[in-house]
Order: C-alpha cells, then sequence, then structure tokens
C-alpha cells in the first residue's frame, strides 16, 4: 500500500511547516482550553470504533459530517415559525441553526470551552424536526396517538415524538443509506440534550441549549416584526429594558451575561435578571405570536397535511422508502420517521400527488 501523504505530519507528532494535524491540535486544546471543556483526546468515542482522522480531531469530522449530510441540507426548506412566508428574508430551519451555532460559539470561545465540539452539536441539533416547524411535529404527535389509540393530549403522547430524539435516529440510522454518522457521544449527547428539562453532559452542550434558545426569541421577534405582526413598543417594557431594544442589542446582552456568569463556575448559567427577561419574552411570544395571529393561520392547513400523510403512509408502508424501515413490527414510527425527514414543500408535492388526482377521479 502507498504510504499517506500525511505520514510525514504524523511522524513528527502533527507539525510540520506550519502545518497542524490532529495530535498537534488535541495538544493544543490542552494548552488553550479551560480545564472545563470537552478534549478531543479524551472523549467517550464513538458507538462504531474507526481510526483517527490524520488532520481534523473527532469533533472535527463530526462537525464536518453534519455539515455535509442530506439531512442538513433538507433544512434550507424546513419551517422555522412562518408557515410558507411571502419574502426571502425569514427565517428557515437552516437559517436558524446557523445563527444558533455563532451565538454558542460566541459563548463557547471566551469560556475556554472546545468550539469543534460546540458547533457540532449546534449544526446537529434541529436535524430529526418535522417539515412545518412545531405545528408539524404536534400533527405528528397526535396522529401517532390516534394510530395507537392514546389520548393526544397525554403524557404517554407527548413521548410518541420529540424532535431531539428524532434528530439523534437520523444522524444514527438514516444517513449514509442507513449507516448513520457514527458521531462521538459527547456530540449525541448534546443534540439529545438541547431542550428544556435535559441537562448534557458536556459544557459545550449546555452551551448550545442556551444559544438555541437566544436565537430563537430574538429573532422570532425579528421576524414577527418584519411581518408587521408585532411591533417593538408592543414587547414587554421590563424584559427590553433588560435585554436591550433591538435583535443585536438583545443577543449581546444575552451572550456576555452567559459568560460572566458562567466563568468562575463549572456550568453553564446566566443571571436570574437577564434569564428572566429572555423567558418573560418566550412566554411573550407564545402567547401573542406562537398561538394566537396569522403566525398560526396556515397551521391547519399544514396539519391536516402531516395527519393525511400519516394514515395514507400507515396503510401503505410499502411505499415508503427502504432506508426507513427500521422499525419493523412498529409501524407509527416507521411513518414517523418518513415524515418528519420531509422538507415542507417535499410533503406538500407528495400530498397533491397522492390525493388530488384522487379527488378528481385520475387515480
Amino acid at each position: 500500500m502507498r504510504p499517506s501523504p500525511l505520514a510525514h505530519i504524523w511522524a513528527k507528532g502533527g507539525a510540520w511547516h506550519g502545518t497542524l494535524g490532529r495530535k498537534a491540535q488535541e495538544r493544543r486544546e490542552h494548552e488553550l482550553l479551560s480545564r472545563h471543556a470537552a478534549f478531543s483526546d479524551e472523549s467517550a468515542g464513538r458507538l462504531v470504533p474507526e481510526e483517527p482522522d490524520g488532520l481534523r480531531t473527532c469533533y472535527q469530522r463530526d462537525r464536518d459530517r453534519i455539515l455535509h449530510s442530506k439531512s442538513f441540507r433538507r433544512l434550507a426548506n424546513k419551517t422555522q415559525v412562518f408557515l410558507a412566508p411571502e419574502g426571502d428574508h425569514y427565517r428557515t430551519r437552516l437559517t436558524h441553526t446557523l445563527e444558533v451555532a455563532q451565538i454558542a460559539r460566541d459563548i463557547a470561545r471566551p469560556l475556554g470551552l472546545n468550539e469543534d465540539l460546540t458547533e457540532a452539536i449546534a449544526l446537529g441539533h434541529d436535524l430529526g424536526h418535522t417539515p412545518f416547524g412545531h405545528a408539524g411535529e404536534r400533527a405528528l404527535r397526535a396522529a401517532m396517538a390516534g394510530y395507537l389509540g392514546i389520548d393526544p393530549r397525554s403524557s404517554a403522547a407527548e413521548d410518541l415524538f420529540r424532535h431531539n430524539e428524532q434528530s439523534v435516529r437520523v444522524v444514527s440510522y438514516f444517513e449514509r443509506d442507513g449507516r448513520g454518522l457514527n458521531l462521538s457521544r459527547e456530540v449525541l449527547d448534546g443534540i439529545r440534550c438541547h431542550v428544556g428539562g435535559l441537562r448534557a453532559t458536556t459544557l459545550e452542550g449546555r452551551v448550545v441549549a442556551k444559544a438555541d434558545r437566544i436565537a430563537y426569541v430574538t429573532h422570532d421577534i425579528d421576524d414577527a416584526e418584519r411581518a408587521g405582526l408585532l411591533t417593538e413598543e408592543m414587547l414587554p417594557e421590563k424584559c427590553r429594558d433588560e435585554l436591550g431594544r433591538t435583535s443585536s442589542e438583545r443577543i449581546k446582552t444575552m451572550v456576555e451575561d452567559a459568560v460572566t456568569c458562567s466563568s468562575d463556575t463549572d456550568d453553564v448559567v446566566m443571571s436570574p435578571e437577564v434569564w428572566g427577561a429572555l423567558m418573560g419574552m418566550r412566554a411573550f411570544l407564545f402567547s401573542n405570536l406562537y398561538k394566537r395571529g396569522d403566525a398560526k393561520s396556515e397551521e391547519p392547513k399544514a396539519e391536516h397535511v402531516v395527519a393525511a400523510l400519516f394514515d395514507y403512509f400507515a396503510d401503505h408502508v410499502d411505499e415508503i422508502p427502504d432506508e426507513y424501515h427500521l422499525a419493523e413490527g412498529q409501524r407509527e414510527v416507521m411513518v414517523a420517521d418518513y415524515i418528519s425527514s420531509m422538507t415542507d414543500r417535499f410533503a406538500i408535492r407528495l400530498y397533491r400527488d397522492i390525493f388530488v388526482p384522487r379527488a378528481w377521479g385520475m387515480r
């Protein structure tokens, strides 16, 4: 076998004419990062062991795998908040993900945490999201509950589908023709634990959980103002006084607060005042945007599409692509795996292909 062109770098421990190979980067992490950081050479590893890369650390490799995955590309056509918005400047699930990654790195860097791990978790945290945002998630969960004869308002129904758990399924089983991305355990843990109530093992994972909330609260306000659904003056005055009067001011306030309050701890925290203001803004959005107004006007249509597709594929599992037949014997899970992978426009096109010709007697 021809020797690797990187053999001279490996032999010198990673440095050659200014090049930093994996081993040199791992040493540099120990020199530069906080003792609370997750070090690449101390990773708990992957579910399937692999030979290490010559140039990239394990977390850099994970980030690259996520970035080049099909599920990451699909985020460009998945809803964030506004369904089928008329305008080019509204957030999609992809732009939200990139904003979370940027905010998370801005917190991780001054804290001396591992930016590569932080970025990998941020880029992967929403890969399991359904089409049509949280409306689609609720509709899919309700369809699964109905199929199983469970009250859709019960806690049992709530456990049927969670986008954070689905994100782990996506990267573990459905990418690379069913082989999965084989990500490190720290990245999987961070993806799973980015939602409220769960606590990531690494500080990098906890940074992403904070960054996710900072991003969606701030940018959902921005999109709602652009859509004419909210004005700056409608926002809670106390929260504006604490966080700032523009998106830029609010992000700066929250990032600096997270860094300041976490710098002398072994956790990622925010001050009671700033965290309370963030949660106050979030509560305001739930009452005045997410659950009412034009932001919800398209939700019944989206819910109908998801429910109809679920019922159809539950009766026609043979039409589900082979890669989603992982949960044989659990038909509702197979259908959910397939539907949650869809983009908004693919789900709509598929709905039309299946049901519109039938309505006109053409199928």
